[in-house]
């Protein structure tokens, strides 16, 4: 809606700016073309009109790029180029003002426009380039006694990113704990699609599927009641095959931390070199290590698929795969660890039968 009404305006724009402009050329041209007709009114407004839907479509162009630019932008930069802009066209206007009070010829009366459009486009350009370099040193003159503005001024201390949740996070659940224990910091964003397929599984036949999206849902109402304003939803409406294509445009133009327990989908993120932080490679990596011949007291839960063997699981849930143990189901027996063998899917240990357990 909004890139059709700028197309609008800039083809009324033209058109106005060509009809109108019939009077502004000179009288001899006007002479030869036998005067301000309607026929030459109705070329020059056409004129007009194609070079004001050509400047709406650049215009477009420049729009999109600075929007990408200010959402993955940090906060404190976006408002130090601000500034710097500012304060740049300040300089160019207080320049301009004895020039364009100079009475100066017809001739040359073109110089005073000319000069007001170069002057502003190079101090305001400087203004954003040396507040790009040097902006940040600014927190230390609005806050100089916060320690966390001086790290952030000097780079020491990045920004927190906001984190962006994908369905299968939702429906997991642990991001509650995630959150209560302040393991997260920033924003946390849920996208639009996000919502409405937790809302088609809500609204499916199948049971299971039904009872995830309803456990979603929920999940989502108690943290918009629990965190308020962090827990932000993103209604763009990006164009996509899937809810992970537009979650990766998402992360793209926000310049977010993508939240998944999708192993597929977070290899896709690191392909495309976004952020992403995936829950089950944390899980892996926050269970406690395991060495081989550490001793163990392990409770065999079923037989395993070799002759021999027996399946039993730590407390973290990692699968301990037991020589010997076959046939020993419901039994908590002294075990040795042996070799361990970490997967993209998670751990596996494998053990064997304490004979002469201490």
């Amino acid at each position: 809606m909004v890139d059709t009404l700028i197309l609008v305006l800039f083809v009324i724009s033209g058109a106005a700016t060509g009809w109108l402009g019939v009077d502004l050329l000179p009288e001899s041209l006007l002479v030869q073309a036998g005067g301000p007709t309607d026929h030459l009114r109705t070329l020059l407004g056409g004129g007009g009109a194609g070079v004001g839907l050509v400047a709406g479509f650049v215009f477009q162009l420049l729009r999109r790029r600075l929007m990408q630019q200010v959402r993955s932008m940090p906060t404190d930069l976006l408002i130090s180029r601000a500034v710097g802009l500012i304060l740049g066209l300040l300089v160019a206007n207080l320049l301009l003002a004895p020039i364009l009070l100079l009475p100066l010829p017809w001739e040359v009366v073109v110089v005073k426009p000319l000069a007001a459009v170069i002057s502003n486009v190079f101090f305001g350009v400087s203004g954003y380039n040396l507040a790009e370099v040097h902006g940040r040193t600014l927190l230390r003159l609005f806050n100089p006694t916060s320690t966390e503005a001086l790290l952030v001024a000097e780079g020491v201390l990045q920004p927190a990113s906001a984190k962006i949740l994908d369905t299968s996070v939702i429906i997991d659940g642990r991001i509650r704990g995630l959150l209560s224990c302040g393991l997260l910091e920033g924003q946390v964003i849920v996208a639009q699609c996000v919502i409405d397929e937790l809302q088609q599984l809500a609204d499916s036949s199948n049971a299971e599927k039904r009872g995830k999206g309803r456990r979603g849902l929920k999940l989502l109402a108690e943290l918009r009641e629990q965190y308020g304003r962090r827990l932000v939803v993103n209604s763009t409406r990006y164009e996509g095959q899937g809810v992970d294509d537009k979650l990766l445009l998402l992360t793209a133009d926000t310049g977010g931390t993508l939240l998944t327990a999708d192993y597929n989908l977070a290899k896709v993120a690191e392909v495309q070199s976004l952020r992403v932080l995936n829950l089950s490679a944390l899980v892996i990596a926050l269970r406690p290590e395991v060495q081989p011949g550490d001793g163990l007291q392990l409770k065999i839960v079923r037989d395993g698929k070799e002759n021999d063997q027996g399946v039993g699981y730590l407390e973290d849930g990692t699968m301990v795969v037991v020589e010997g143990a076959r046939g020993r189901i419901g039994e908590r027996l002294p075990v040795t660890v042996t070799g361990a063998l970490q997967t993209p899917t998670g751990r596996m240990v494998f053990a064997r039968l304490d004979q002469n357990p201490r």
